[in-house]
């Protein structure tokens, strides 16, 4: 099929399609395997890590027994290399059974029975990214049906091992399937950084209306230079990718690494600070059986997810990049109310970054800051006086920032918070530190 033959198919295609069955009106929240346990399909002599229906359980178990689910953490969701390296004698995926023995309904079952969500993989392509069964345009429908027949509610839709062409029909037809199976399922697309996720190869417009999220820029890695990395292309382009969000489509920097080897506590603060400005999906991809009790204190920070899950969801900015590499990150939120991030991009020691809200445009008046990881309130915060916060190398500050009107509020969001910490599970099981 030449490009001017497919450009008129997807015309014909987009008059029919729109996701609009009421998901993800604020950014999806849950858990992922890939970027902690990638393809791990050794379950002979790794049973406890390997891709199989046994960590999937694992991890439903954690997110209902943990206090996850509380606060909005839903989707368990399968990555890549869970399937069979053959389609069934009907054309239908199926999961390799000795790694999945129950098949995928009865852990859908399972995961429905602890009130959380599944979300799987697939590939508009010849081959997944692993080189697992790829879904070609003629088996697009009948993917979208076997997954709803299984009680998936998520899919992501990768695309390696495909073209542009295909990648410009699939997507729009994979959306019109999904719709059409009957069954509410989110819809996360790969499209974008497949073309390079900037608008003169990508309809953000178009794009909001087939998908509910999609990935824009290259795989996350367990490290901070490629945390940074994703934070600067997202900053550089932010005049281009931040309308482009919105309740119900956004955009989608990768998963939260907080909790696995390569971050510092501070960059692990970092990371929940800028995906909570930027509105970005909160998918872990951690070990939840054993994650230590400051990635949990990060995780479970009820003012930064309360940030990240604003109703408005109006993704935030880059304000300033000053010479002493410290950024200013900004995001408003519903009832006048804002997020500052001070990040620090140095890498010597604490640094005093001075300066007032009247200098990052805020109008004239009185206003409070909740110190989202400090857990205490700045007072007497007015728009022209200078104030000085204290900035770790590869750190933040954080603030929620209210007008006097909004102090009850906040307190009451203040007092759950500081109650949260104190808790203890009592279900607590051994290996799991479930200290909040």
């Amino acid at each position: 099929m030449g490009p001017l033959a497919a450009t008129r198919l997807l015309a014909m295609i987009s008059l029919t399609v729109a996701l609009d069955n009421g998901l993800l009106k604020t950014p999806p929240m849950g858990w992922m395997a890939w970027e902690r346990f990638r393809c791990d399909i050794d379950c002979k002599d790794d049973p406890e890590n390997c891709i199989g229906e046994g960590l999937f359980r694992d991890m439903a178990d954690r997110l209902a027994e943990d206090g996850w689910k509380e606060l909005g953490y839903e989707y368990v969701i399968i990555d890549d290399c869970w399937m069979s390296m053959l389609r069934d004698e009907q054309g239908r995926l199926q999961p390799e059974p000795s790694r999945f023995p129950g098949g995928i309904p009865k852990l859908a079952r399972y995961i429905h029975d602890r009130g959380l969500k599944l979300g799987i993989y697939a590939d508009m392509g010849t081959r997944t990214c692993m080189g697992f069964p790829g879904t070609t345009l003629d088996k697009i429908e009948i993917d979208a049906q076997t997954f709803a027949s299984w009680g998936v509610d998520y899919l992501k839709f990768d695309g390696c091992n495909s073209n542009p062409v295909q990648q410009m029909l699939g997507y729009p037809l994979m959306s019109k399937a999904l719709n059409a199976t009957g069954r509410p399922m989110a819809y996360s697309c790969s499209w974008p950084v497949y073309v390079g996720g900037l608008p003169m190869n990508v309809n953000y417009t178009f794009l909001g209306d087939i998908c509910h999220l999609w990935r824009n820029y290259y795989d996350i890695q367990d490290s901070w230079d490629s945390l940074q990395s994703i934070i600067e292309w997202f900053s550089n382009n932010q005049d281009d990718l931040q309308p482009a969000a919105g309740p119900g489509r956004w955009n989608d920097p990768d998963m939260l690494i907080i909790g696995n080897f390569g971050l510092s506590v501070d960059q692990a603060r970092s990371q929940m600070a800028l995906w909570a400005i930027m509105a970005a999906p909160l998918i872990m991809s951690n070990d939840l059986r054993n994650l230590d009790n400051s990635a949990r204190a990060i995780l479970q920070n009820k003012v930064a997810i309360a940030i990240n899950q604003d109703p408005m969801g109006i993704q935030g900015r880059r304000l300033l990049q000053e010479k002493s590499h410290i950024e200013v990150y900004w995001r408003p939120l519903s009832h006048s109310a804002s997020a500052l991030v001070f990040l620090s991009r140095r890498t010597d020691m604490p640094y005093h970054y001075r300066s007032s809200l009247a200098k990052l445009h805020y109008n004239i008046g009185n206003y409070k800051a909740y110190d989202v990881f400090a857990g205490s309130t700045v007072k007497a915060l007015n728009a022209t006086t200078e104030f000085s916060v204290s900035i770790n190398p590869s750190g933040v500050v954080m603030w929620y920032v209210y007008t006097e009107q909004q102090s009850k509020q906040m307190e009451i969001l203040h007092y759950q918070q500081k109650k949260a910490s104190q808790f203890t599970f009592n279900n607590a099981k051994p290996g799991h530190h479930t200290v909040l």
